[in-house]
């Protein structure tokens, strides 16, 4: 290998006990760098030779490992990289939205092998379930023909929705139920029990936006940076949060639900709102009088735009003027490397926010020495959510999480 080459990779620890957490590290490695020798893993992760080629021997008779063909740098020995075996691992992906679900099923480095979608029933959960129960079966089915050994690989399932989660009102409180930026109804169904007892799998769930920060930090904008923050605009508008490489959740789930900041007063809207009944898709959906179920939306919106609209053009401008408060809001808070603009809406349409967004406000992050953007790009695709959603157990089963060794050890001195 070449002695200049940067690896990149998180620090193993060679005490006893984490074992568990320094797979994760060769894992994570490996997904960031593609290949690696033995003495490149070492080297990224601070561990003994002998415990990462222990640990390499344990992940290549699972399958998890390969190693390729041998390569003789200068004068040295031939060192064998190694690279992830895609197939060693499976994850399914759920998200489910007003009136649309999504199953996505990846693979371990996050390439998608199976996708199906079906409009939601009226009726809500009770009747919704069964169609998403069906649609996962038929995702796996698929995958199954694929991929021979899948089900035996599958390491869980995830579930993706707008949040906030827990704020169900138990007090009269109607408004919580009949707004359309929340789903009560589904959060207060026993979803995830639900879905646990039909599929035989593991459950988790995350809101729409830390599902889209997790397909970035896997296989978009955000792979490999250690801090990062997704400002996603959908049916609602939401942030994710990724610092010290690890998504943050928050307390209840709903870290990062920065569409509910209330915003002051202004010309063009008199009344005090939150940001996302401003700059969501769906104030956009309101002030084009256009049905959000409607399957050729994704087509209007992008030949309105292509048009220059005078309609959709107006929306851009002030949906941009709060959305640029709300990068310099993150920006100021969290610190982030990068702030990342992804959403579910047409290539064309978030392009055209992105660039009515700059130019960006003045804050802590403008600074010199910068090497990425303040605001970049993400991704632009109505399937990043629930590929999101499907990239989280296999964080969950394979990434590197400190605050994994920090239970071990708490377990230990128990």
């Amino acid at each position: 290998m070449n002695a200049m080459r940067v690896i990149r990779g998180k620090s193993g620890t060679n005490q006893e006990g984490t074992s568990a957490h320094n797979r994760r590290v060769m894992v994570d490695a490996l997904r960031l760098n593609g290949k690696l020798s033995r003495a490149d893993l070492a080297r990224a992760s601070g561990l003994t030779k002998q415990a990462v080629s222990n640990i390499i021997d344990d992940m290549e008779k699972e399958g998890l490992v390969v190693s390729l063909a041998a390569v003789r740098n200068g004068r040295g020995q031939p060192s064998t990289p190694y690279r992830l075996v895609p197939e060693g691992a499976f994850a399914i992906g759920l998200q489910i939205d007003r009136h649309i679900t999504r199953v996505i099923a990846v693979n371990l480095i996050g390439t998608v092998l199976v996708r199906a979608e079906a409009n939601l029933p009226p009726g809500g959960p009770a009747n919704g379930a069964r169609v998403i129960l069906d649609l996962i079966q038929q995702v796996r089915t698929e995958l199954a023909g694929i991929a021979e050994h899948s089900e035996q690989r599958l390491v869980g399932l995830c579930v993706a929705m707008p949040g906030p989660f827990g704020l169900a009102p138990d007090n009269g409180d109607q408004w919580m139920i009949d707004d359309q930026w929340m789903m009560a109804a589904w959060q207060n169904f026993p979803l995830l029990e639900t879905l646990a007892a039909g599929t035989g799998l593991e459950v988790a769930l995350q809101n729409d936006a830390a599902a889209c920060a997790t397909a970035e930090r896997m296989v978009g904008a955000a792979h490999g940076i250690d801090h990062a923050v997704c400002l996603y605009v959908g049916y609602g508008i939401g942030a994710g949060l990724i610092l010290n490489g690890e998504l943050y959740t928050g307390g209840n789930g709903n870290a990062g639900e920065i569409g509910m900041a209330l915003l002051p007063p202004t010309v063009r809207r008199p009344e005090q709102s939150s940001l996302e009944h401003r700059a969501s898709l769906a104030s956009l959906y309101q002030h084009l009088n256009a049905d959000p179920a409607d399957p050729d939306l994704h087509e209007r919106l992008t030949l309105l735009v292509r048009k220059n609209d005078p309609a959709i053009a107006s929306w851009i401008d002030a949906a941009a003027e709060e959305l640029r408060w709300g990068v310099q809001l993150i920006e100021t808070i969290f610190d982030p490397q990068t702030v990342i603009l992804c959403s579910g809406a047409p290539e064309a349409l978030t392009r055209r926010i992105f660039d009515a967004i700059h130019p960006l406000l003045p804050s802590i992050a403008d600074r010199p020495g910068r090497t990425l953007p303040r605001l970049q790009l993400g991704m632009t695709d109505p399937w990043s959510v629930a590929l999101g959603a499907a990239a989280e157990p296999i964080s969950r089963a394979f990434d590197p999480r400190f605050s994994a060794i920090l239970k071990t050890h708490a377990k230990a001195a128990g």
